[in-house]
């Protein structure tokens, strides 16, 4: 069997336009036997899709006339022979990881069972979830949520639905609904700004009763000011404090050091190098890397692995498109670390839902493993009618 084309797509997903710019980026790799597999790089959100899309349609050609079935020779190839890919980072990684998704999808075509069986098995038959991201609107509340009362309507609309965790940004608006500057966001808070955060978390921790609360800072917060933030909400038992400053060992090992809760991080680590220090020092309890921009499920595993030895559990990060969520899916089921699955609040929404084939969703607070072969989930006929596309031969 050999590669004999392979299709780039970018497409422009009909987000509101008080949402983020929503560009998909996929690969359809086809063979000589007619099989075809499909990948995503996630990077759809806001900035660096086109990036990804032409990093892709580079890539692609290296790979024409080769085994999809070897899936590391492929990836070997082309970090070995990719002159600036070496270190990776999130646009190359991004591009392997659509290609990596894609050729596992064709090699459980070509066996007939779905990935997780290749992967060795499935632990689990369907996985829990939390209700991510909240903060933007859930269920039938869409709008975001500012004030204490939004926020806890929000968490009780996700525990109706089954949901016995969530997740929320309690950090990214000001109490009037404006968002806070990067610079209002690091360094010495102001208490009367620690006191609007910690009245969203108490409404939230009202609303959900005995049920989890991830909170997430995306990063925008820093040492000081994240450290700021642990003491302040530290008594409404958070889960773990998502990505509380710039993924930087030294910083995060610090803040690890101070925060009084387990950290998580890893959306924006792109390879088990980048992970390497916060495993081996165990500066951080929650990994969270993405299998659309971390090297697929091959390298993700990898990390996975990494981690296990060291007793460090696994979210993957999951805020792409069905396809990403479905490859994602099956290695969730194998992990022994696995924790707990991200289900975000744009895969709630029917302009990212209609652009796969088949749109998986929990129920009850816990989603299915797909059974079809492969990853379970192909492109749209909507998706393929309206992306941008260059075939590569």
């Amino acid at each position: 069997m050999k590669i004999v084309a392979v299709d780039v797509m970018i497409i422009e997903a009909e987000a509101p336009a008080n949402r983020a710019r929503c560009r998909p980026v996929y690969c359809r790799i086809h063979t000589d036997e007619g099989i075809y597999g499909d990948g995503e790089a996630s990077v759809m959100m806001m900035t660096g899709a086109p990036a990804a899309f032409s990093m892709l349609k580079d890539l692609s050609g290296q790979i024409i006339g080769l085994d999809p079935l070897d899936n590391e020779v492929i990836l070997e190839k082309l970090h070995r022979n990719t002159y600036f890919a070496i270190n990776g980072g999130p646009i190359v990684q991004s591009a392997f990881s659509a290609i990596d998704i894609a050729l596992w999808d064709i090699k459980g075509k070509v066996f007939n069972v779905p990935v997780y069986k290749l992967l060795g098995g499935k632990l689990y038959d369907n996985l829990r979830c939390y209700a991510s991201q909240i903060n933007y609107g859930w269920g039938m509340l869409q709008s975001d949520a500012v004030t204490p009362e939004e926020y806890a309507a929000r968490a009780r609309e996700a525990v109706a639905q089954g949901y016995d965790a969530v997740k929320a940004d309690f950090f990214e608006l000001d109490a009037q609904g404006y968002p806070m500057s990067a610079k209002a966001r690091t360094g010495i808070l102001p208490e009367s700004y620690l006191k609007v955060v910690e009245a969203r978390v108490a409404a939230v921790r009202e609303a959900m009763g005995d049920g989890d609360i991830i909170a997430e800072c995306h990063g925008y917060t820093d040492t000081v000011s994240a450290a700021q933030i642990a003491d302040c909400i530290r008594e409404y038992r958070i889960a773990y404090l998502e990505e509380p400053n710039m993924s930087f060992y030294p910083t995060v090992k610090k803040l690890d050091e101070q925060a009084g809760m387990r950290l998580a991080a890893g959306e924006r680590l792109y390879s088990r190098k980048d992970y390497l220090p916060f495993i081996q020092n165990q500066a951080l309890q929650v990994l969270q890397p993405d299998i659309g921009n971390c090297g697929g499920i091959t390298e993700t595993r990898k990390i996975a692995d990494l981690a296990s030895v060291y007793d460090i559990g696994i979210q993957l990060h999951c805020a792409g498109s069905p396809l990403c969520l479905a490859a994602s899916l099956h290695l969730e089921a194998v992990l022994p670390n696995f924790l707990i699955h991200e289900h975000c609040c744009v895969q709630e929404r029917d302009y990212v839902r209609k652009l796969a084939k088949y749109d998986y969703q929990p129920v009850n607070g816990r989603i299915a493993i797909p059974e079809l072969p492969g990853i379970g989930n192909e492109l749209s006929d909507y998706t393929l009618s309206r992306c941008k596309k260059v075939t590569v031969k």
